[in-house]
């Protein structure tokens, strides 16, 4: 376990109310502290653990008045067995070759972002986001974090199309997935339910338990996908509790 005896208690904020990117008709709000100081890495090992998710140097949850729709999950690795879609999704991308890059923004990948988010979410809260924005998205951070770059099969001398990019932090006790895009030419795939997966392996691979996936809202269509992954953990009043089969 992280040990908090290390960590000075850090100071926490609270934004003002927002439209809920989720569920029409409602506001959100957000409390939220920096990701500084001395111990960084076990301070966002121990708010991961309690529902935070992390933006650059910026540990959130949601802490709206009312509302608490979203909830925290993640896969329980160890239990986790993939069915035959699954298995069909793992087959159709079998040709992909995946390589851990550094928190460096290339402008490859900021031209997938690109295209992923026009396509995609082109209403979503990241449909404006600049070159710039994603170079800090990615660069600016205090803990282990590395892109994730999914490429089709090149040659000795040229790396094949990058068609998706996952930004992962390495947790200790999982991965955590911070942001995922990918090529949305390429429908067949499935390539965002194959990032997941392909987390999933490498968290069994390092020994390590969970697979953070952020936010589920029940209800909403853009979150309805994280559910598939079951077993899921849900971060409860009562701490994290497996969802209903």
């Amino acid at each position: 376990m992280t040990d908090q005896s290390r960590i000075r208690f850090p100071q926490f904020y609270i934004t003002s109310p927002q439209p809920c990117p989720y569920l029409p008709g409602r506001y959100e709000k957000k409390v939220f502290t920096h990701l500084l100081g001395d111990e960084p890495v076990s301070l966002n090992n121990m708010l991961t653990q309690a529902g935070f998710r992390r933006s650059q140097n910026i540990a959130y949850r949601p802490a709206c008045d009312g509302c608490q729709a979203c909830v925290s999950v993640r896969v329980t690795v160890n239990d986790f067995r993939p069915g035959r879609t699954f298995r069909r999704v793992l087959a159709r991308n079998a040709d992909l070759r995946a390589a851990l890059a550094p928190p460096a923004a290339t402008a490859e990948q900021y031209d997938l972002l690109r295209r992923y988010l026009d396509e995609r979410h082109a209403e979503g809260g990241m449909a404006d986001m600049s070159e710039l924005d994603y170079v800090a998205m990615v660069e600016d951070t205090t803990i282990a974090t590395r892109v994730l770059e999914y490429r089709l099969p090149g040659d000795i001398e040229t790396p094949g199309r990058l068609v998706a990019g996952a930004l992962t932090d390495t947790l200790e006790d999982g991965l955590s997935m911070v942001y995922s895009f990918y090529d949305p030419a390429e429908t067949v795939r499935g390539l965002g339910t194959f990032m997941v997966l392909d987390h999933i392996e490498r968290a069994r691979t390092l020994g390590l338990p969970y697979v953070y996936l952020g936010y589920w809202v029940e209800g909403s269509r853009k979150m309805a996908y994280k559910t598939r992954f079951r077993p899921l953990e849900a971060l409860t009043p009562e701490g994290w509790r497996k969802l209903p089969e």
